[in-house]
């Protein structure tokens, strides 16, 4: 039985109860998760110092390369832009895909990659007012990054055997937005056998409610990538059903260090109340689960989950009946199941 490190962010709001979540299932796996926690909650960043609970979480995160997040509170600072500082996060995935059983506005089937440079854009500036009545902000595009992100957007492409969209809004953003598309075009002519191509973003929005199945790895600067991933969730039935991954990488373009989340957030009326739906943090750690080489455990912990939402055996936000630890329970008996039967 293979054994994992894993740093594990506890934050604020339903936090707990993902964590138990999490461990619950952990408990069904064919390998052992050594779960080393890192409390990020408000509560001790304000108790301790920023700083402080900012060097353990860091120092923890590169001597095990990867970590499990929970949401957390943005109160004096972002956690999350704080830690992608620090571990020089460059690329961020969000795969989104449809989920039978849960009833939404959009009748079509959706199943995309989102693969964002998790750096510059118009987010690593808050801008400046320039007297009283203009206001500016700085918007940067690094090569680096985008280098990174489209290798990772066609390396997942080869995975996936599908096709890599580049979308940004070159044709205004001719200088920032250029420069990305250039880069990724660049990394294209490394992958003759991917089909690549490039929209305008606003057409790339309108063309995957048209035709989504046109859609499969989608590589964009930061805060396109932000926008897409929240409206696809949406597509799917809630912002609260996307996971994440952050990347950070070495010189030789290899994952240094890797972080998995739930893209939701903390919470808060529903905290401690076990309404929490957990079925994105356990998606987060199957994730987690393929990029530390466990194959089937990765494989069996997402078609649970999947498959019990698909029987109706899902959360209440979701149009279920389960709580979070009922539901959680019924995702670890049908991934025992699964490994069993392989």
């Amino acid at each position: 039985m293979n054994t994992h490190p894993i740093v594990e962010l506890l934050g604020d709001g339903i936090s707990a109860e993902l964590s138990r979540s999490v461990h619950t299932v952990a408990e069904a796996l064919p390998c052992t998760l050594e779960f080393r926690a890192v409390d990020l909650s408000d509560e001790a960043r304000k108790r301790r110092g920023g700083d402080a609970v900012f060097d353990e979480a860091e120092r923890a995160m590169r001597e095990c390369g990867t970590s499990l997040k929970y949401p957390t509170a943005t109160t004096d600072e972002s956690p999350n832009r704080v830690l992608r500082s620090r571990l020089q996060f460059s690329v961020i995935h969000r795969p989104v895909c449809t989920i039978p059983g849960i009833q939404t506005n959009f009748t079509q089937t959706i199943d995309i990659d989102v693969v964002r440079i998790a750096t510059g854009g118009t987010y690593e500036d808050p801008g400046r007012r320039i007297g009283r009545d203009t206001a500016v902000s700085l918007r940067v595009i690094e090569r680096g990054p985008a280098k990174q992100a489209g290798r990772f957007a066609f390396r997942l492409a080869q995975l996936r055997g599908c096709g890599v969209v580049s979308t940004s809004k070159y044709t205004i953003q001719k200088a920032t937005d250029g420069l990305f598309e250039e880069t990724v075009d660049l990394i294209s002519k490394d992958y003759p056998g991917i089909p690549y191509r490039r929209e305008l973003f606003d057409a790339l929005l309108a063309g995957i409610i048209m035709r989504p199945e046109a859609y499969g790895v989608i590589v964009c600067p930061n805060e396109y990538g932000d926008f897409l991933s929240d409206a696809a969730c949406g597509l799917i039935g809630s912002v609260g059903l996307g996971d994440s991954a952050s990347y950070a990488f070495d010189d030789l373009n290899q994952i240094a260090c890797a972080m998995f989340d739930p893209a939701g957030g903390t919470a808060p009326d529903i905290a401690g109340k076990d309404l929490a739906n957990p079925s994105a943090a356990l998606l987060a750690m199957a994730n987690m689960l393929r990029h530390l080489g466990e194959l089937d455990a990765s494989k069996a912990l997402r078609a649970s989950i999947l498959g019990a939402i698909a029987d109706g055996a899902s959360t209440r936000d979701i149009g279920g009946s389960l709580s979070c630890s009922e539901f959680t329970a019924e995702v670890a008996s049908r991934t025992r199941r699964a490994l069993a039967e392989a």
